[in-house]
């Protein structure tokens, strides 16, 4: 084998970036989103319109589940495209 040799390198691990800024108070449920904030939720979208990957927008579980509720309610209140121009 070519790999014989060779010793595995770890990665290290740093702390990731939060997508969103920290909006914590007495009682922070999360992050806050809806689908009335149509420039937030246009970065989530790609150039097709297409709704960005977790690991690509770089959101947790959590956020992208709320992302992904106010992009479909804002679409179907016509605020933001179904598909890309």
């Amino acid at each position: 084998m070519a790999f014989e040799g060779q010793k595995k390198q770890r990665r290290t691990t740093t702390a990731s970036k939060r997508r969103f800024p920290n909006r914590r108070g007495a009682e922070w449920k999360g992050p806050i989103v809806d689908y009335k904030e149509v420039d937030l939720l246009r970065k989530f979208l790609t150039a097709s319109s297409k709704m960005m990957s977790r690991k690509r927008a770089g959101t947790s579980a959590a956020e992208q589940r709320d992302i992904r509720r106010a992009i479909k309610r804002a679409r179907f209140m016509a605020l933001l495209p179904f598909t890309g121009a």
